[in-house]
C-alpha cells in the first residue's frame, strides 16, 4: 500500500511542524510521538521498498545511532571541556578587547571570522571552536546568550555557501555535477555566494537579534552572569604573586579583577587609596570582587583565608594546587533566626561541620571594610562557599543556612587547559584534513577529556541536551520514510511539471524554492543528492547555463535555517542559546526568503540567463 504509506508520511511530518512551531507542546513530546506514530503505521502495514527490503524499524530508528548525531554529542562535550578548563579565556580576552568595550563591535567582528573561516573549513568545527569563545565573550561584555548563538551557526552557514569546500553539501554537490559533466571549480561559488552571504549577514547582525526572545530564567541568568560583589580576604604567604606589587595612583593596577578595599599589615589597617605601598608576605589584603573573580582565584590557586584559627591565626582556604574537578562553588543564605547569627565565621563552626570554605561574603545593605574573620554574620547574607558535591550535598535542608542550589559551579581546571586545548587542536585538525573522520576524532576527543580529568562525567552529561538527542532521531526517520515512500521525489517531478514552458529564470527561482523548504525537513546532503540531476536536467531543457542550475542546487541546499534539524550547527548552539523549534522558524524562515528573494532577482543578471 504506497499510497497509505506515502499520505501517511506526508501527514505525519506537517503534524510534526505544526505541533513544533506552535510551542505548545515539548520538544521531547513532540519527537516521541511522531516517532511512535510512524513506527506504527510501518509497523503494522509493512512497505517494501523497490529492491524488495522491508521498511521497518531499523531503518527509522538508524538515526539514533547516525554518525551525526555522536558527533554532536561528543564536540558538545569537547566544548565543554574547554569551557571547564577556562582554556579559551585568553583568546576570548583579545578578541573581547578588539571592540573597545562595545559589545556588539566585538561579536560583529568575532562573527565576522567565524563567517570566513567556515569558507575554508567544514561548518560544524567552526562553531565549536567559537561556542566557547563566545560564551565568555558573552559573559565579559553582558551580552545575552541567546542574541549571539543563532547568528553563529547562520553565519557560517552562509560563509560555507562561497567556496566548494565550504561544507560537505557542497563537495557532495560538486561531485555530482562532475558525474554528469559538468566541474564546478574551487571559486566558482564566490561571486554569488559573497553577494549572498553579505545580504544574509546584514539580515542576521540587524534585524534578528530583535526577532528572538530570552529563554533563560532569572536566577540562571543570574548564575552566569552576575555582578554581585562579595567581600573576602587574601593572605599573603611566601611566593604569592602579589608580592612584590606597587600601588599606582592609589590602586594595585596588577590586581584586576578583585579591588583592595583594606590593608592590614602586622593588624594596623592601611586604606585607600594606597600610597607607595609595596606588597609584602604576612599582609592580608582585604578585597571584593563578583563570584566569577574569586572563581578566577581559586582556579590559580591562590592563597585566601576563611578566618579559620591555626599557628598564625589564620589558614589557607586555597592550596597551592587548585581544588579537582569536583569542587564546586555555591551561594548559601544565613536563614532568619539561624543559630549563626550574630556569629563570626571564624566562631561560628560552619567549615568545620560542613568541612567547606566560605570565600566571601555579600550583604545588600553595605559592604563592610574588615577582616572576613571579623565579620559577624545576619539574616540575609550571602555566603560564597566552596567544597566537594558531597559536602555541599550534606546542607541540603539545613534550616539554618538554605543552599542555593542552582547557582553550583564547578571552579574551571585552569592546569588543565592546555590539555583541553591540545585536544580540541588534534581534532580540528585531523578532521580539517581528513586525516580521520570527525565522528571518530570528537569521541576520542571527548573521552579524553573525561579520562584526563579535564571535566568529570556529571559535567560531560550536562554538555548536551535529551531534546537534540530525541530531535535528530526523530528527523532522521521521517526523512527516511519521506525518501523511501517516494514523497521527495513527487515533490521534485509536480514542482518542474507546474513549471514547463516558463522562462529559465522562473523555473530556476522555483526550483530554489523548493529545495530550500526541503532541506530544513531534509538533510542538506539529501537534498542536494536528490536535486543536482533533476536540475541540470532541467537546464538542458529549458536551454539554460547549467552552472546556474547547479549553483542554485548548492546554495539552497544550504538555507537550513529554518528549522533546528535543518543542519548540525543548528543543533549545537541550540543548547547554548536556550532556543526553542519555534525560534528558528521565526527567525530563520525571513533568512530563507531573503536568500531565495535575492538569488532570484540576481541570478539572471549574474548568470546571463
Amino acid at each position: 500500500m504506497p499510497d497509505l504509506h506515502l499520505v501517511a508520511t506526508f501527514v505525519v511530518i506537517l503534524a510534526t511542524i505544526i505541533a513544533f512551531a506552535s510551542d505548545r507542546y515539548s520538544v521531547e513530546a513532540v519527537s516521541l510521538g511522531s516517532l511512535a506514530t510512524l513506527l506504527a503505521i510501518f509497523g503494522a502495514f509493512p512497505m517494501r521498498t523497490p529492491d524488495g527490503s522491508v521498511l521497518g524499524p531499523d531503518a527509522l530508528l538508524a538515526g539514533f545511532g547516525d554518525p551525526a548525531l555522536a558527533t554532536i554529542i561528543a564536540l558538545l562535550i569537547v566544548g565543554q571541556g574547554l569551557f571547564a578548563t577556562d582554556a579559551l579565556e585568553r583568546p576570548a580576552r583579545i578578541l573581547g578587547n578588539l571592540g573597545a568595550n562595545r559589545p556588539w563591535l566585538t561579536i560583529t567582528i568575532i562573527l565576522g571570522v567565524t563567517g570566513t573561516t567556515s569558507a575554508f573549513l567544514n561548518n560544524t568545527p567552526v562553531v565549536v571552536i567559537f561556542i566557547p569563545i563566545l560564551t565568555v565573550v558573552a559573559a565579559q561584555q553582558r551580552v545575552p546568550n541567546y542574541k549571539i548563538f543563532m547568528p553563529l551557526s547562520f553565519i557560517t552557514i552562509l560563509g560555507g555557501m562561497t567556496t566548494v569546500i565550504g561544507s560537505s553539501t557542497n563537495m557532495i554537490a560538486a561531485g555530482l555535477a562532475a558525474q554528469q559533466g559538468l566541474e564546478i571549480g574551487f571559486f566558482d561559488l564566490t561571486g554569488m555566494g559573497l553577494i549572498l552571504a553579505l545580504v544574509g549577514g546584514a539580515y542576521v547582525l540587524v534585524v534578528m537579534p530583535r526577532l528572538l526572545k530570552d529563554r533563560i530564567s532569572a536566577a540562571s541568568r543570574e548564575n552566569q552572569v552576575t555582578g554581585t560583589q562579595f567581600v573576602g580576604e587574601i593572605l599573603l604567604t611566601a611566593g604569592h604573586r602579589y608580592i612584590g606589587m606597587t600601588s599606582k595612583a592609589g590602586f594595585f593596577p596588577e590586581i584586576r579583577d578583585l579591588t583592595p578595599r583594606l590593608l592590614l599589615r602586622r593588624d594596623v589597617p592601611i586604606r585607600p587609596p594606597f600610597e607607595n605601598i609595596t606588597l609584602m608576605p604576612g599582609d592580608i589584603l582585604i578585597v571584593t570582587g563578583t563570584r566569577k573573580a574569586f572563581m578566577d582565584a581559586i582556579a590559580k590557586g591562590e592563597k585566601g583565608t576563611t578566618g579559620l584559627e591555626g599557628e598564625d591565626g589564620y589558614s589557607s582556604n586555597i592550596d597551592v594546587v587548585p581544588p579537582g574537578a569536583h569542587y564546586h562553588i555555591v551561594e548559601a543564605v544565613i536563614a532568619p533566626g539561624s543559630r549563626y547569627e550574630g556569629r563570626t565565621i571564624q566562631l561560628s563552626g560552619l567549615q568545620a561541620q560542613f568541612d567547606v570554605a566560605v570565600f566571601g561574603v555579600q550583604r545588600k545593605s553595605r559592604m563592610a571594610r574588615t577582616a572576613l574573620s571579623e565579620i559577624r554574620l545576619e539574616p540575609g547574607d550571602t555566603l560564597l562557599i566552596g567544597g566537594t558535591m558531597d559536602a555541599l550535598a550534606a546542607m541540603r535542608g539545613n534550616h539554618d543556612i538554605l543552599l542555593l542550589e542552582h547557582s553550583a559551579e564547578s571552579v574551571p581546571q585552569k592546569r588543565k587547559a592546555r590539555i583541553a586545548a591540545t585536544i580540541f587542536v588534534a581534532i580540528v585538525a585531523l578532521s580539517a584534513f581528513e586525516v580521520s573522520p570527525i565522528v571518530v576524532n570528537a569521541v576520542v576527543g571527548a573521552g579524553l577529556m573525561i579520562a584526563l580529568g579535564c571535566l568529570t562525567f556529571n559535567q560531560a552529561s550536562r554538555a548536551f541536551d535529551k531534546q537534540i538527542y530525541l530531535m535528530i532521531g526523530t528527523a532522521v526517520a521521517l526523512a527516511t520514510a519521506l525518501e523511501h515512500t517516494g514523497g521527495a521525489s513527487l515533490i521534485a517531478r509536480e514542482t518542474i511539471a507546474l513549471m514547463d514552458g516558463a522562462p529559465s529564470a522562473v523555473v530556476l527561482s522555483a526550483l530554489f524554492l523548493l529545495m530550500a523548504m526541503l532541506t530544513n525537513i531534509l538533510s542538506n546532503n539529501a537534498v542536494a543528492a536528490l536535486f543536482m540531476p533533476i536540475a541540470l536536467d532541467v537546464a538542458r531543457r529549458v536551454g539554460a547555463p547549467p552552472g546556474a542550475f547547479a549553483a542554485a542546487v548548492i546554495y539552497a541546499a544550504n538555507c537550513s535555517f529554518a528549522t533546528p534539524v535543518g543542519y548540525q550547527t543548528n543543533l549545537l548552539v541550540m543548547g547554548p542559546g536556550h532556543y526553542r523549534f519555534a525560534d528558528f522558524v521565526k527567525a530563520g524562515t525571513p533568512l530563507v526568503v531573503i536568500i531565495w528573494l535575492t538569488f532570484s532577482i540576481l541570478a539572471p543578471w549574474y548568470y546571463e540567463l
